[in-house]
């Protein structure tokens, strides 16, 4: 299958600290399908995600190959960076709180992501907004169009953060921790609600989480992180059937639902600690 999103050989650094927060990363996004990229927090999920869409700070030093459709994104200036999130690649971030305006009614929010990246009158955009509304699951949306965040459960909170995600019909769409906030029904409601669109859009998902249950559930295949650094990429159902890594065998024992019958918490081997990583 093509791969939407390359990533090569990509290293980042931070002013300060002597080891990379990600080093030497390489790995491929398949169109269309969900990849899931899992580790413990500190193993450079999320810094990897956020160089993808340019979102790391100044101080950030980033080196490698970020290809998404076969266009180099490092290096490239703000201006069309700002063009590419929203619109051909968009991001779902963990906490669906702070990544709305508490004081700016949710419709127009929606609305506003169309009108930043697409030639239409605010009736057009304020009709789209309507329609995501009503495909993520929002009840009614035509009364709750006007409604502030606080106004809605977290989990609804998150579905309009999806429809944002989605306005502009994105082709690549990374998801950190999307379910981390929410109760385990809902997690599952809105799992299956990213899926859902996937197959409807045909987008390609990157599902950054530390649940093995969600990898399970939802990805087609999955990359394990540790320390920077990317362990393996396997289908998910030969993560769980035959983990080649000492390390990703240690995370599915650790977790009583993965974990195989009677299995004992093994201890990770001293050549996969974080120091003899860096070492």
């Amino acid at each position: 299958m093509t791969a939407l999103l390359s990533v090569s050989d990509v290293a980042i650094r931070f002013a300060g600290p002597a080891r990379p927060a990600v080093d030497g990363v390489s790995l491929d996004l398949r169109a269309g399908e969900m990849f899931g990229l899992v580790g413990e927090s500190g193993s450079g999920k999320s810094t990897l995600a956020n160089a993808v869409l340019g979102l790391l700070p100044a101080s950030a030093t980033v080196t490698g190959s970020i290809r998404l459709e076969g266009r180099e994104l490092l290096g490239l200036p703000e201006e069309e960076l700002r063009a590419i999130r929203g619109d051909a690649a968009a991001m779902i971030f963990q906490d669906a709180s702070a990544s709305l305006d508490p004081t700016w009614p949710v419709g127009d929010q929606i609305a506003e992501t169309i009108r930043a990246h697409r030639p239409v009158s605010r009736r057009e955009a304020e009709r789209r907004a309507l329609e995501l509304m009503a495909e993520v699951g929002i009840p009614d949306p035509a009364r709750r169009f006007r409604d502030a965040p606080h106004r809605f459960s977290g989990g609804m909170r998150q579905r309009i953060v999806i429809a944002a995600a989605l306005a502009n019909d994105p082709r690549l769409l990374i998801a950190d921790e999307p379910t981390t906030a929410l109760d385990v029904t809902i997690q599952a409601q809105v799992l299956q609600l990213i899926d859902r669109l996937r197959r409807e859009h045909g987008t390609t998902v990157l599902l950054i989480t530390h649940d093995l249950g969600v990898v399970a559930q939802a990805c087609d295949r999955v990359g394990v992180m540790r320390g920077g650094r990317l362990l393996e990429v396997v289908a998910t159902a030969d993560l769980f059937a035959k983990p080649s890594h000492p390390y990703t065998r240690a995370l599915l024992a650790a977790n009583p639902a993965t974990a195989p019958r009677g299995s004992r918490l093994p201890v990770i081997p001293p050549e996969w600690s974080v120091e003899a990583l860096d070492g």
